[in-house]
């Protein structure tokens, strides 16, 4: 197993490009099963989530060609369905959680999907209710074989309706947009995830002949049609990346330019740390964060502490709540994080405590971190990567902390973010990756 072995303390300056965003691309990548043309695909990023979902669609029978570093084909004329009954299957799948949103595009087109459970970060429960309700009401029949752990759906043609999600999943909407695109007549779908990832999903399927309406809203239409065509699409850069660059930069003093960022598409997220007293530039297509000695958290206007919480889209994404913990720790001021969606997301403070950050874990949503405001540095650590955004806020308080840290189980960072050890040391980390 991998590692990093970091040298903190060093100020970062230069230029760094966000990857295609990550969650884009497993929708993306398994809508291409919808059709039997030729589907091109481009800012795809090499990282371990998509490598395994390209490797699980080409065992599947979608020819994958590679145009480019970070272009590819695919078509999908010629699917083994019988491959989804092998244990390699149920294995691959299980590796991924990503896997899931193959049911969509599956049962759409051929009648029947199966899928082990799958995998993914360990960071609390994540229901599949929402997939699967959705898809019985477009008519599937759904079984669960408890003896080789394999979800079973299948229907002879789906049936457009009206359906009210009992939460706003991002893959959820994306698995039941899918299915929906290619069945009998209207499909309603209120309380719709409206995150940048589904919009450009609804965005390549209309061009791929789809005829979905409401896009950007939670409330999607979707009329049917008989079949799909291929396309040419491009993913958006990474938003996530973003947010962890803008908070790699204020914990580590650093100026750094985040190139391509398409601030357009990055919702409340500069605002949210802002608020923690990050100077975020806007030049053209790109993020300039100024180098900072130090910086101050807002309070609200009635003088209460600041609350940093999570919510679906526009709201803050969870995702990123990891990295504002980390930030918080040498801001001027105290910070309560909230972590509403997941309730094992925080359980990596620990780890920071260790450091020396001074951190109340109130329970497994929240903690209030009280800001150092440079008076200590941090200290470096062994540690262990817990999950994908855990693992790179610890590597954000390693990057600022005094002496060597070793974080270890970097697959997991490995899984979100392509070559991040690399594109650090061009900014001038000291960082190594221990095989």
């Amino acid at each position: 197993m991998s590692s990093f072995k970091i040298c903190g303390g060093k100020k970062l300056k230069g230029e760094i490009t966000p990857q295609g965003a990550k969650n884009e691309a497993l929708q993306v990548l398994s809508a291409t099963l919808l059709t039997p043309e030729k589907v091109t695909v481009r800012n795809v990023p090499k990282i371990l989530d998509v490598i395994r979902l390209i490797g699980l669609l080409r065992d599947l029978g979608v020819e994958v060609q590679e145009q480019n570093e970070n272009t590819f084909t695919f078509q999908a004329s010629d699917i083994n369905l019988d491959y989804l009954t092998t244990a390699e299957f149920k294995r691959k799948g299980a590796a991924l959680r990503g896997s899931i949103m193959i049911i969509g595009p599956l049962l759409a087109r051929f009648g029947k999907a199966y899928i082990s459970q799958p995998g993914g970060d360990k960071i609390g429960r994540r229901r599949l209710d929402t997939h699967f309700i959705g898809l019985q009401k477009l008519g599937a029949e759904f079984r669960y074989d408890d003896q080789n752990n394999l979800y079973k759906v299948e229907s002879a043609k789906l049936k457009g309706t009206y359906m009210l999600l009992d939460e706003a999943s991002v893959t959820g909407t994306a698995n039941l947009v899918m299915a929906a695109t290619l069945a009998e007549g209207k499909t309603t779908i209120f309380n719709a995830a409206c995150e940048p990832y589904v919009v450009q999903l609804c965005k390549m399927l209309n061009r791929m002949g789809a005829d979905i309406s409401g896009i950007g809203s939670n409330l999607l239409t979707i009329d049917g049609v008989e079949g799909l065509h291929g396309c040419d699409h491009t993913l958006l850069p990474d938003i996530i990346e973003t947010g962890s660059f803008i908070g790699m930069a204020a914990m580590t003093q650093s100026e750094i330019t985040i190139k391509n960022a398409d601030h357009g598409q990055l919702g409340i997220i500069p605002d949210v740390f802002s608020r923690l007293g990050i100077r975020i530039e806007h030049r053209q297509h790109d993020l300039f964060i100024p180098q900072q000695e130090t910086y101050e958290v807002k309070t609200f206007l009635d003088g209460s502490i600041m609350t940093v919480s999570d919510a679906p889209w526009p709201g803050f994404t969870p995702d990123l709540i990891s990295i504002a913990l980390v930030v918080a720790i040498q801001a001027k001021g105290s910070v309560l994080i909230h972590q509403k969606m997941f309730e094992s997301r925080l359980f990596f403070v620990d780890k920071l405590i260790d450091m020396g950050a001074q951190i109340i874990l109130c329970d497994p949503h929240r903690a209030t971190v009280i800001g150092l405001n440079r008076q200590n540095r941090l200290k470096g650590i062994r540690m262990s990567s817990p999950d994908i955004r855990a693992g790179v806020a610890l590597l954000i308080a390693a990057l600022s902390a005094g002496g060597t840290s070793i974080i270890e189980n970097i697959d997991q960072i490995d899984r979100g973010y392509q070559n991040i050890d690399g594109r650090l040391r061009d900014l001038g980390a000291d960082i190594t990756r221990l095989e």
